[in-house]
């Protein structure tokens, strides 16, 4: 495997170190954080409620917006 030398600020190296694991390396850090999240993970985690809810203001969001870019196109 290859490696590259980056310059990073003091500032991100404290949040790398932050954010690391006592057996993590830098790299498996960085690659951590900035990696694919797998949405299935998520599942089951609201309740029905909670998703009937967001799923409606989700609805009112998209008509706002609707009613806001017919309003510019004036």
């Amino acid at each position: 495997m290859s490696t590259k030398t980056i310059s990073i600020t003091e500032e991100a190296y404290t949040r790398l170190l932050t954010n690391k694991r006592e057996s993590e390396s830098f790299t498996d850090v960085i690659n951590r954080i900035t990696g694919k999240t797998d949405l299935l993970r998520y599942a089951g985690v609201l309740t029905e409620n909670e998703s009937l809810y967001i799923e409606k203001r989700i609805e009112n969001a998209r008509k706002m917006s609707r009613v806001r870019t017919k309003k510019v196109r004036l």
